[in-house]
């Protein structure tokens, strides 16, 4: 999503009782600032509670309060808004007293100069915005992956370098390559991108690497999981609020879309979304701009916007359960990511990259998977996709005895169940098969046995156990298939 608006000016109150100065001070700021004129305490607070403001210009004699007073409340309510304290009285003990207190970022003595007036508020915008840089920063480290993490105070290069497209461990067979293809293409243009896949398929490294091959690449990315909460909590996580707007907001705290600004927002799980939100969000993405829980009024972003979902939304559009204006909005350029079943060529490799993390993370070594073992884990179905794959292998190594990964150690359930596809295929291609009957069934009883003694890790005892066998007559038929291990 991109506007064609002029950014918005920094803002800044100006409080002060005397009519001509607040004129002056007015003009004077005018062209640098969006500025709001109070010419009371009460105005003040009036405004602050329904406008945005960044930076308050207060003049220290007023009636009824000072502008200490002032700014120690504003503190207390608004503690991220620069303040500063303009008085003719320089050794005065009050104003002294409470700059501290009152956290005054600079204190002015009056008649003031214009320039120096218009450069401190101009520091004064820069650090506000630096805060909310180093806000945003702070926000990125608690939701990003682990591996980004470690890496947060990197320069961006090294970031853009994590989650590059080479990255994405697949084959020169893979159907990744396709979705990797489109996403050299459209990673350049602030075009909206909609990813879809199932569960732990890599759609926010997907949605990470069109983001650090961007233009955007230098600014924010920002994640919002719209599946894991409520409407009114995501309405307040994305569009941010103001102090009062609901019972328990005290402090006012900036949204995900306007800490996106200028960068990339994730939206995960979009599909997960009540009708209700999807108007909401429909605004922001034709309108470029929001307006917070309990402000007067709305916010101007510029952000790109990456969506992914599980669903399938254009059946979803069709059932009436997703809007479809929402829909093109999103999907300017959809990706299907296959799941890791239509990925069989890419799991070798995928394991042998997910083993060499393992073996950081858990501080243990060994050289590898047996070929029995990535068999095994080829033709497995991975319902869980790649996360699904990355437990099993940090499970076999943690029980790892030996230098090598062997079968055996694969969780039952892999063992017990392989693809669907490939077990339909697997009976198709023994009844096909030359052969007579006696063959056939021989090929099948030596499949049965060899899955049986993986599964209860060549214990023959077990193994004779479960088939109904005694031991003598397993190691016989083992022998003759050449299943005999060790």
């Amino acid at each position: 999503m991109t506007t064609n608006r002029k950014p918005r000016l920094p803002t800044v109150l100006v409080v002060d009782d005397e009519a001509r100065s607040l004129e002056a001070l007015r003009r004077t700021l005018e062209d640098d600032f969006e500025v709001f004129t109070a010419a009371s305490a009460e105005q003040a607070l009036r405004i602050m509670e329904a406008e945005w403001v960044h930076v308050v210009v207060c003049d220290q004699r007023m009636p009824g309060t000072t502008g200490v007073d002032l700014l120690k409340t504003l503190r207390s309510q608004w503690p991220d808004t620069l303040r500063i304290l303009l008085s003719g009285y320089t050794d005065a003990e009050d104003i002294i007293a409470g700059v501290n207190e009152a956290g005054i970022y600079q204190y002015l003595t009056k008649p003031w100069q214009p320039e120096q007036l218009l450069l401190t508020l101009q520091t004064a915008a820069t650090v506000h915005r630096l805060q909310q840089e180093n806000q945003r920063l702070s926000i990125e480290l608690r939701a990003a992956s682990p591996v980004l993490a470690r890496r947060v105070e990197a320069k961006h290069e090294r970031a853009r370098r994590e989650f590059a497209l080479d990255g994405l461990i697949r084959s020169p067979g893979s159907p990744l390559n396709d979705v990797c293809r489109l996403v050299e293409k459209v990673a350049p243009f602030d075009l909206s991108v909609l990813i879809c896949g199932e569960s732990g398929t890599g759609k926010e490294m997907l949605a990470r690497a069109i983001h650090y091959r961007s233009r955007r690449a230098e600014q924010p990315f920002v994640i919002e999981n719209c599946g894991a909460l409520p409407d009114q909590l995501l309405e307040a996580e994305l569009f941010g609020y103001r102090r009062g707007a609901f019972t328990g907001a005290y402090e006012d705290r900036v949204g995900r879309f306007q800490l996106a600004d200028g960068g990339t927002i994730f939206l995960d799980e979009v599909g997960d979304t009540s009708p209700a939100f999807q108007v909401k969000l429909l605004r922001v993405l034709q309108e470029g701009e929001f307006r917070p829980l309990g402000a007067a009024r709305p916010v101007a972003v510029d952000v790109r916007v990456v969506a992914a979902t599980h669903h399938d939304l254009e059946a979803e559009v069709r059932a009436g359960t997703f809007r479809e204006d929402l829909y093109y909005r999103l999907a300017t350029v959809t990706l299907q990511v296959p799941p890791l079943r239509e990925r069989a060529m890419d799991i070798p490799l995928l394991a042998e990259r997910l083993l060499e993390n393992s073996r950081k993370a858990l501080g243990k070594s060994v050289d590898g998977f047996t070929t029995e073992a990535l068999a095994c884990l080829a033709v497995y179905a991975w319902p869980g996709n790649v996360r699904e794959l990355q437990n099993e292998i940090l499970r076999m190594l943690a029980l790892a005895d030996s230098p090598q990964l062997g079968a055996d150690l694969l969780a039952p359930r892999i063992l017990r169940s392989p693809a669907v596809d490939q077990r339909r295929d697997d009976l198709l291609d023994l009844v096909a098969s030359d052969g007579g009957l006696k063959e056939r069934m021989e090929a099948l009883e030596a499949r049965v046995l060899r899955e049986t003694m993986i599964r209860n890790r060549w214990n023959k005892s077990r193994a004779a156990s479960e088939l109904g066998l005694s031991r003598v007559g397993l190691r016989s038929k083992l022998l003759r298939y050449g299943l005999e291990h060790g």
